[in-house]
């Protein structure tokens, strides 16, 4: 298990619960807005091992409601099911942040009763993850993943990072089709540095030395929406999704 890192208290990355969010390193996928450059990237944290997860998660029973495990991209860690069920078994319900792109990994989760909450994303329109997120991708995983969540019992939710040229109207309208019925769509506005030793930068626009995967990928580019275009885009998926929210 590649362990990026371990926050030990978070009120926002488990809906309703305190939990602990444990960061598992490498991805599949190279968004060039991640703003974990180093976990995409595989970094390891030195001072953080299996077992010392395992302890802090014993440690804090009575303080912690629940566990996020999140990335880079937890379905493509070897060690996952048996993480899950070793959490599982210390009484924590688990959400697993993933990018969809394992279908298998999510079945397994699912069926083994591994994880109560997943929440997923969906990075633009499936047909153009090829070659925005990847060189070579086709969407039959990012779309029989979304099928998986959607049939199952268990909480879950839809995000997507509203970044442009990934997203606009029409891809909008295009993925909440895609998830039409789905119980919640979370249209994610882009959080980047404002400003650095240089000054004031454009709204959305990283310099070269942000904290973004390829930042160079949007220098001099306005990548960011609005309010009023988030507003927008919440107005064209609010009718397709039970509960549809920006945040």
């Amino acid at each position: 298990m590649v362990v990026g890192g371990l926050q030990k208290s978070s009120l926002i990355d488990y809906p309703g619960k305190i939990s602990c969010v444990l960061f598992l390193s490498g991805c599949n996928f190279a968004c060039p807005y991640c703003h974990n450059p180093d976990l995409a990237r595989g970094c390891l944290a030195t001072s953080i091992n299996e077992n010392s997860v395992y302890d802090f998660l014993e440690s804090r029973r009575e303080f912690l409601d629940g566990v996020v495990i999140s990335g880079g991209e937890p379905t493509i860690q070897k060690d996952l099911i048996q993480l899950c069920r070793k959490t599982k078994q210390m009484g924590y319900p688990i959400k697993i942040d993933t990018n969809g792109s394992r279908p298998l990994v999510v079945q397994t989760l699912i069926d083994e009763g591994l994880v109560d909450y997943i929440a997923m994303d969906i990075k633009t329109d499936p047909a153009c993850y090829s070659p925005l997120i990847k060189k070579e991708y086709s969407p039959e995983n990012i779309i029989a993943s979304i099928r998986i969540i959607m049939e199952s019992k268990i909480d879950y939710e839809f995000r997507t990072t509203c970044i442009k040229p990934f997203i606009d109207a029409d891809v909008i309208e295009s993925i909440s089709r895609l998830i039409s019925g789905a119980k919640l769509y979370a249209l994610q506005k882009l959080k980047l540095p404002l400003a650095n030793s240089q000054g004031p930068i454009a709204r959305g626009v990283p310099t070269l030395n942000t904290g973004v995967l390829q930042p160079e990928f949007f220098h001099g580019n306005e990548c960011g929406c609005s309010d009023d275009e988030l507003m927008h885009l919440k107005f064209i998926a609010k009718p397709w999704v039970k509960r549809c929210i920006v945040r």
